[in-house]
């Protein structure tokens, strides 16, 4: 199960009351890093009161990547995301309005762009968690959530969140982008939900990255909730891989070894023993033909035909067609 501690730094900064942070030139109060500790993404930070002899005013929860002192941008964040558990996420508008095309879903099309009263930022409490929100952030500014170790839950729901915000999923999950490899981190595990998370917001890359785990999986099993989240288009690229992928791997096995010219001891009938060989061997993989037919098993079936053979030229044509059927094998398309 997925850890959502991290080691971040304990960070203090004056708080104000439950309507907002109070943001002194975008700098925490205290010096900022105190300690290295193990910390979940939201740092507790705690707070005092210089009028109440030091007393101690309720903890809040600030983000290790998303503070008030963090170098994610230039400018100073104007604008306190909080996540369903309390944790504090000092962002910039315009950073968010620039990818969004509703307006954060709306969120932000009427919100005061001025502070609030005592300089407060204003602030915005979403329905995410903290895992999820920390993901969509860190994809919105362009920066890895790697070393958070999402879980696949956490990645599917901030992708669902992010379209519902209005953000262009195409440009944030492409190869190059730093959430794909967090992404396909869970696909060796979790192959057919990658698959189907992908499919569903009609990610191309994602899915066909994602489909080269699945040449394994037993279609006939895919349960129909799942079929209807992959959808007909990309339920039709998955089972065309697996049948393309069976059909060419029976093609490749009916071309037999090449004949060579007759010789004493072996002619042109006595090459026939090798033909059928290769043919009764060809057809043991056919039997059990699978999309994930690994080239050493299918050497293993092939290699022993060697045995009924006494010609070294009928010897040769065979490792020399093993050779090349491994090569062709390898070749074919292995992702939708």
């Amino acid at each position: 199960m997925h850890n959502p501690w991290h080691y971040a730094a304990r960070t203090t900064a004056p708080l104000a009351d439950i309507h907002g942070i109070d943001d002194h030139a975008g700098k925490p109060q205290d010096s900022g890093i105190s300690s290295q500790i193990l910390t979940p993404i939201g740092t507790p930070a705690q707070y005092s009161n210089a009028h109440a002899d030091e007393q101690l005013m309720p903890t809040v929860c600030v983000s290790t990547t998303f503070h008030p002192g963090a170098q994610t941008d230039a400018l100073v964040p104007d604008l306190n995301l909080v996540s369903c558990d309390s944790v504090f996420f000092h962002v910039h508008r315009y950073r968010i309005l620039g990818v969004s095309d509703n307006a954060f879903n709306g969120l932000l099309s009427s919100m005061s762009h001025n502070p609030q009263e005592g300089g407060l930022l204003p602030l915005l409490i979403l329905p995410e968690s903290s895992p999820v929100l920390n993901v969509i952030l860190h994809t919105i500014y362009g920066l890895s959530c790697a070393q958070f170790t999402p879980s696949f839950d956490t990645v599917s729901d901030a992708l669902d969140a992010l379209s519902t915000y209005g953000v262009a999923l195409q440009a944030y999950t492409a190869p190059h982008a730093p959430l794909f490899p967090v992404f396909m981190a869970h696909a060796p595990t979790r192959p057919i939900d990658t698959y189907a998370l992908a499919a569903a917001h009609d990610l191309l890359p994602l899915a066909a990255a994602a489909s080269a785990h699945l040449l394994a999986y037993p279609l006939p099993t895919l349960s129909d909730a799942l079929a209807a989240r992959i959808g007909a288009r990309y339920l039709k690229r998955l089972f065309f891989l697996h049948f393309g992928r069976t059909e060419a791997l029976k093609g490749l096995l009916l071309h037999p070894p090449r004949a060579h010219t007759p010789v004493p001891g072996c002619d042109t009938v006595q090459q026939h023993t090798l033909t059928r060989a290769w043919a009764l061997a060809s057809a043991h993989i056919v039997w059990d033909a699978r999309p994930n037919l690994s080239t050493s098993l299918m050497e293993a079936v092939l290699r022993p035909v060697e045995k009924e053979l006494a010609c070294a030229q009928c010897k040769d044509a065979l490792h020399a067609r093993i050779l090349q059927l491994v090569a062709e094998w390898s070749s074919v398309k292995r992702t939708i």
